[in-house]
């Protein structure tokens, strides 16, 4: 390897893991089983956990079939409606709760119909958690998917139309399973952006323990009164986010 790579490539590394090992070592581990069962940790966690699991749902139900479209079907303005499925990439976290508040919030455009017909709140509620982190991680599905439809061979799809088959069994039983390792893969993406949600659910949920307060949000009032806590915390979400991510990952992102 050419040293002119090598040093960058050397430094990046350390870039990237050198904050993970400073948590690490500034962890209190003498403390750390009492700093765990403390209340408002497991279920912060919890909390965390469902919330990214259903928010992933969401933007699967959604997502792939957005992929699909942006994929497979030529129209007008294509181009454009692309670029705004990926703008949440770009946005700030904190503009994209506030964008939500406007839509969603009880004198938004939609929330003041959804409170007035079905009696539906969505700002600061769980619900709320879930909508504002399925915003910012549907881009990461979306962007997956269509990568793997492109690079998918049609001709399974074509043989399956002269067979008879139509579109949606087409569909279900030949593209889904082409692309089930960009969706798995863009699964993955989005759920561990999810989980580490800060910016649009503080700003669209709040940070209320039990309800709305999920571990990103725990670290940074723990931050501004205990310093061991908030590294308890970064610790577990840390552990966690691995843990599945390393788990999961050859499984999912493997290629048929």
């Amino acid at each position: 390897m050419p040293v002119a790579l090598f040093v960058p490539a050397g430094l990046g590394l350390i870039f990237l893991v050198l904050p993970l090992a400073g948590l690490l070592a500034r962890a209190p581990w003498a403390t750390l089983p009492q700093r765990l069962a403390a209340p408002g940790v497991l279920t912060a966690l919890r909390l965390s956990l469902l919330s990214a699991t259903v928010a992933t749902l969401v933007c699967v139900v959604l997502g792939v079939p957005l992929a699909w479209l942006l994929a497979r079907v030529e129209f007008p303005g294509r181009r454009l409606v692309r670029a705004l499925v990926t703008v949440p990439l770009v946005l700030p976290p904190v503009v994209g709760g506030v964008a939500l508040l406007l839509v969603f919030g009880r004198r938004g455009l939609l929330g003041g119909w959804l409170d007035a017909t079905f009696g539906i709140t969505l700002p600061f509620t769980t619900a709320g958690v879930v909508l504002a982190e399925a915003f910012v991680a549907m881009p990461f599905l979306v962007i997956a998917v269509e990568g793997a439809l492109r690079g998918a061979d049609v001709r399974y799809e074509e043989a399956a139309a002269t067979l008879g088959a139509g579109r949606w069994t087409t569909f279900t039983h030949v593209t889904l399973p082409l692309v089930a390792p960009g969706v798995a893969a863009g699964a993955m993406l989005c759920w561990a952006r999810a989980l580490g949600e800060f910016g649009a659910t503080i700003t669209f949920a709040g940070s209320f323990p039990g309800r709305t307060q999920t571990m990103p949000l725990a670290v940074y009032l723990a931050l501004e009164t205990d310093l061991e806590a908030a590294i308890v915390l970064s610790l577990v979400l840390l552990t966690v986010s691995v843990a599945i991510l390393a788990g999961l990952r050859d499984k999912w992102t493997a290629g048929p």
